[in-house]
């Protein structure tokens, strides 16, 4: 069986802002991240315990609080790396320890299956996605029929655009996304499907990508 279709990714949606967390990681060794622990600490540990996983490694899509404010009780369960864009802004940077910097399409081994790191800013300079191929969590860039705002601090709709068209775009078409939150028709949907559906993925430039994401 090939490291891609050992892979994990469990899909929860916990908090009240329909905010996604993801266990993703190796179903031969049980080992797996958490992305995005934001919301109830104690539910993701029952979860896990109960699937007989072990949390090794916290990844964080950007620092936005409801994406990253459960880092420091996830940490005082388990003393586990927490990995975050270099590029993320101090603004938005979790005061935790074991914060770990990742650069661009560098690579994280959790138990065989190496995750890469895919930088997208766009809502805030250090959004990122985590990939394997077949796989994408989007977090706050990509939604199912939407994407993420760009007129908080930090935010930036051309880096969005580039990010949306130039980066996510590029990937194969049969590419599964599972976004940040739950506010589209369904949990997860085809790269394929986004670009015939999604607002924001059918632009035919980017002026009127901009006209779109500015006033929406």
């Amino acid at each position: 069986m090939s490291a891609e279709k050992n892979i994990i990714i469990k899909q929860m949606e916990v908090g009240p802002m329909q905010n996604y967390i993801y266990f993703v990681g190796d179903q031969s060794t049980s080992e797996v991240a958490v992305v995005d622990p934001a919301w109830d600490i104690p539910f993701l540990r029952q979860k896990a315990e109960e699937d007989d996983l072990k949390i090794v490694a916290a990844f964080l899509t950007h620092g936005h609080y409801d994406h990253a404010d459960g880092v420091n009780e996830l940490l005082a369960l388990y003393d586990v790396p927490v990995y975050i864009s270099e590029k993320e802004s101090d603004l938005y940077l979790p005061h935790c320890r074991n914060l770990t910097k990742v650069k661009n399409h560098q690579k994280i081994k959790i138990g065989k299956i190496n995750i890469e790191c895919i930088f997208t800013p766009g809502h805030t300079p250090g959004c990122q996605c985590f990939y394997v191929p077949g796989h994408l969590i989007t977090g706050d860039t990509l939604f199912v029929d939407g994407c993420g705002r760009c007129d908080l601090p930090g935010g930036d709709p051309h880096a969005m655009y580039d990010s949306l068209y130039n980066v996510i775009g590029k990937l194969p078409d049969d590419t599964v996304i599972y976004p940040g939150h739950f506010y589209g028709a369904a949990p997860t949907a085809t790269l394929k499907e986004q670009k015939k559906t999604n607002l924001f993925f059918t632009s035919s430039s980017e002026e009127e990508f901009l006209s779109k994401r500015m006033v929406i």
